[in-house]
């Protein structure tokens, strides 16, 4: 079974029970200056799990997209990845534990065909000190539900990760774990939890793939919570019903169920297969192109090369879609983590022997494998593979000098003079050669060390020393550069200041005299602005004339002069679309749009701010033209 039937599978089957669909949240959340991805299903509907009403109703399904870079140094492994989709249903206070469990149980067995044998689950154990009770409500309809099967489920105390791996599953099927598995809230523990935060119990459900035996590096005995591979989670629901007071916890007016399921995961549990690599079209139909890349065979390659293979195609889908989402290589924000990516890919495929710049051609089987459900990815795939292929030429102009000066770095530092590597040693291969410091510590781990046989090295190499000595390096490098922006704001803004709202203005303009003076085949490609100036990219294959910048000026100051009003309409992208109104990335936007007319001189969708009238923004004048990257232009100007 495919992930794309699996989640055509789910979404109709909540749609069966009474829930709407809804759209994937934004990958690259707007007006979120506390993150730069979104991670979970759970992110786009916090609002409407706290109280808010959600203007679809109460009962809602999804696929969310999500990409968490933490994971990145994870992948490798048969199971982890950076970017993956979140299936997903929604109770806002309407059904609770007595028809979520049930639900998910028979979408598991019945719509998916797994084997209920194969399948275990955990519930919270409760917390005395916060006058919780155990969730044995859960546990008596999970009982229920496997007894429908033929399967008498024992229920077992484990408490936490080290007691199971020290006394086992002692034949059980339901484990009660404490508040460190099996409870949510947005910072963690009850006791953590600030006073008004919600929270509550969840239960979770296991995989077990029986073919891999336990590996006693993770501990004595193995349990659905165990490292070691047998189990792999597949799904939770989360049953908000508690909210933190000065005296304890009560009940929440509004009980809210949030589930969440990888589809990878998923995936891998419909076949059997533990390897999402072998089972998810998203990242097998990579494997298969890097294979004839390489002239390497995934099935029958080395461990280490397995793990190239993986972190490639594992790194490649998630370049894809967040460039596809905006987010093209930089030195900022999401810009820097997908440089980290496929600056990592560059590596590895060098690992495997893949033919130098080629990278690009990995792009196809990444849409081929989406092409039905996320469609614009068909749209831009040429500027997705240019965007990586530009980014892999402009590494390998470094590539081999900074290898070579990174292990005249560690050699000199550790064997030389018998001293430690720092983060200023690596912020140096960062400032000259462009080496993400997360690249160059997996160099020196994976590679660099082993080869002068310093394996174990800990007394030279400390990994969380050197990020923390890194990150204090690269935050002076900031505060001693010009424009190193203090807060993420939306649409590039640096804040909300006046200055920085007539500047936005100000990009409107610019677009629409770009397209009228270039031609339609221009598109905003990013910006930025700061209180003194805009910086905006545009895709053009040529240098702009001197001519040409004086009439999109000219253009400009003639809408400016014209003190057009400024007004916002809210609607869908397709109802914005009919209008004529430009957008950047469509899959970015929610279920609903602003869209920002100017006068009779232009529209399009933005979040804002804007100013009200034209007249407002100032004379505009341009600074500076030059180029970014192949087919990217940037405008630079400010305003009176």
């Amino acid at each position: 079974m495919t992930a794309n039937e699996i989640r055509k599978k789910y979404l109709s089957y909540f749609a069966d029970l009474e829930h709407r669909v809804i759209a994937s949240g934004l990958l690259i959340p707007d007006n979120d200056p506390t993150t730069l991805f979104t991670g979970s299903g759970m992110q786009v509907l916090i609002p409407y799990l706290l109280g808010e009403q959600h203007p679809e109703g109460k009962r809602l399904a999804d696929s969310q997209k999500c990409f968490r870079a933490e994971d990145m140094e994870e992948v490798g492994d048969n199971r982890h990845t950076t970017f993956f989709e979140m299936l997903g249903n929604w109770s806002l206070g309407d059904y609770f534990k007595a028809e979520q469990l049930p639900w998910c149980f028979v979408f598991l067995t019945e719509k998916l065909g797994i084997d209920p044998k194969h399948l275990y689950v955990t519930v919270f154990s409760g917390s005395e000190e916060n006058s919780i009770p155990r969730d044995d409500e859960s546990v008596a309809l999970w009982k229920s539900l496997f007894k429908e099967k033929g399967i008498d489920a024992k229920d077992v105390v484990i408490g936490s990760i080290e007691e199971g791996s020290r006394n086992g599953m002692k034949g059980g099927r339901i484990f009660y774990y404490d508040a460190s598995k099996n409870w949510w809230s947005r910072v963690g523990l009850p006791d953590k939890m600030p006073e008004g935060e919600p929270g509550g119990p969840d239960s979770e459900i296991f995989y077990e793939f029986t073919e891999i035996k336990h590996d006693p590096a993770y501990g004595a005995f193995c349990h659905p919570n165990c490292d070691c591979g047998r189990f792999m989670e597949i799904g939770n629901s989360v049953f908000m019903e508690y909210q933190r007071t000065k005296t304890g916890f009560d009940p929440l007016p509004q009980r809210n169920v949030d589930f969440g399921g990888g589809l990878e995961r998923l995936t891998a549990a419909a076949n059997n297969n533990p390897d999402v690599f072998s089972t998810v079209e998203g990242l097998h139909f990579t494997v298969q192109q890097i294979e004839q890349l390489s002239g390497q065979s995934y099935a029958n390659c080395a461990p280490a090369l397995k793990w190239s293979f993986r972190v490639i195609a594992d790194h490649i889908r998630a370049s894809v879609f967040l460039i596809g989402d905006g987010a093209e290589p930089s030195n900022k924000e999401q810009g820097y983590v997908v440089r980290r990516l496929l600056r990592r890919v560059v590596r590895h495929a060098d690992m495997l022997a893949m033919e130098p710049n080629t990278l690009h051609r990995l792009v196809r089987p990444v849409v081929q494998a989406y092409e039905e459900v996320y469609p614009y990815l068909v749209k831009r795939q040429q500027l997705i593979a240019e965007a990586i292929g530009a980014e892999e030429q402009k590494f390998r102009q470094t590539l081999v000098r900074g290898e070579r000066e990174l292990r005249k770095i560690v050699n000199d530092t550790i064997l030389t003079a018998g001293k430690r590597l720092t983060g200023r040693d690596l912020f140096t291969m960062y400032a000259t050669y462009g080496f993400p410091v997360e690249l160059s510590l997996e160099e020196v781990e994976r590679v660099i060390l082993p080869e002068l046989g310093l394996e174990n090295a800990e007394n030279f190499f400390d990994r969380e020393k050197i990020l923390e000595e890194f990150k204090q390096e690269f935050e002076q490098h900031q505060l001693l550069s010009k424009g190193g922006e203090i807060k993420k704001f939306h649409g590039g803004l640096a804040d909300d200041s006046w200055e920085c709202t007539r500047l936005h203005t100000a990009t409107h303009l610019l677009h629409e005299s770009l397209r009228r003076v270039l031609g339609k085949h221009v598109f905003q490609k990013g910006s930025n602005i700061t209180r003194d100036r805009l910086r905006f990219d545009f895709s053009h294959n040529e240098k702009v004339t001197s001519e040409q910048l004086e009439a999109i000026e000219r253009e400009v100051n003639g809408a400016v002069e014209a003190d057009l009003p400024v007004s916002w309409k809210e609607m869908t992208f397709a109802e914005a679309e009919k209008l004529g109104a430009l957008g950047l990335f469509e899959d970015r936007y929610g279920e609903k749009v602003k869209v920002y007319t100017v006068g009779d001189f232009s529209k399009e969708v933005c979040g804002g701010p804007h100013v009200a009238h034209t007249a407002q923004v100032g004379k505009v004048k341009i600074k500076k033209e030059e180029a970014v990257s192949r087919g990217i232009r940037r405008i630079r100007a400010t305003v009176s």
